[in-house]
């Protein structure tokens, strides 16, 4: 009795180190992948202007980023042109509407990206709100139906692939069964779901390896290659506990890699400037 309540406290324990360690990646890789917003403070004439830059849109609709800066003396514009292309850096000033400064994006296509930097005036020289443009992508809806499962199956996957690779490393009896609700998980949320989100969002199911570079297909199609490999030597073997513990390892690598990195993207230069 004491031996059966040891094991199930060590589960418990196990089963909130995976979910620590799986939540804490998903922030990091949130945190650090190209459509996180660029945050910070600038002043102008005498006011702290605190912005959020966006660097994803979805839909259908222009991009609109508010400034707050009730100093009506103050204007602005924003210098933007789509990338990559040979466009010509355009100039829109920024819209007042009572105490906020609009600068808006027009909308793109699908995967359609253009870099921005806003301005602000207050009779002086120009102040850029970033050194550097900021790059946004834009993006088709996804339905709430099909994102929300994708989302939820992909952080089940990586539960299951780190509490597997916990138990590994323990030498504990529920491998198999973790190991064969990681290869479910993560084969039907990424490589069902994420290509029918990927084709809803950027108009094309599968930009990976063998037709594309797109780094979020190929990582996924690595991480469960090696999973379903790991599956299959530990059910021939029992015994072969390295498998799983190297393909937790494997995809912990992968799902800390950003998000979207090397993501679908339009070629400006090879379509009608505008």
């Amino acid at each position: 009795m004491k031996v059966g309540a040891g094991m199930k406290h060590r589960s418990k324990l196990l089963w909130v180190l995976a979910f620590t360690l799986v939540a804490a990646a998903a922030l990091y890789q949130r945190m650090t992948g190209p459509t996180w917003p660029v945050r910070g403070s600038t002043v102008v004439a005498g006011f702290e202007v605190k912005y959020r830059l966006p660097r994803s849109q979805e839909g259908a609709r222009d991009a609109e980023i508010a400034l707050a800066l009730p100093d009506r003396s103050v204007g602005g514009y924003v210098r933007m042109r789509r990338t990559p292309s040979h466009d010509e850096w355009r100039r829109e000033p920024l819209e007042r509407r009572g105490d906020l400064l609009i600068a808006r994006i027009p909308h793109q296509p699908p995967a359609g990206k253009i870099m921005y930097q806003i301005f602000l005036e207050a009779g002086a020289d120009p102040v850029p709100l970033t050194r550097e443009p900021v790059v946004m992508r834009y993006k088709g809806e996804v339905p709430l139906f099909i994102l929300l499962p994708h989302v939820i199956l992909m952080f089940v996957a990586m539960l299951f692939s780190t509490r597997c690779g916990l138990e590994a490393l323990a030498r504990g009896p529920a491998l198999d069964r973790l190991a064969l609700w990681t290869v479910i998980t993560l084969c039907a949320g990424g490589l069902i779901l994420g290509p029918i989100v990927q084709k809803l969002a950027f108009g094309a199911l599968w930009t990976g390896w063998p037709f594309g570079k797109d780094l979020t297909d190929n990582k996924t199609l690595a991480a469960a290659l090696m999973w379903i490999l790991a599956l299959w030597r530990l059910r021939k073997r029992p015994e072969n506990v390295g498998w799983p513990l190297a393909a937790a390892i494997v995809l912990m690598a992968v799902y800390l890699i950003p998000h979207s990195l090397l993501g679908s993207e339009l070629d400006y230069t090879k379509m009608p400037q505008s």
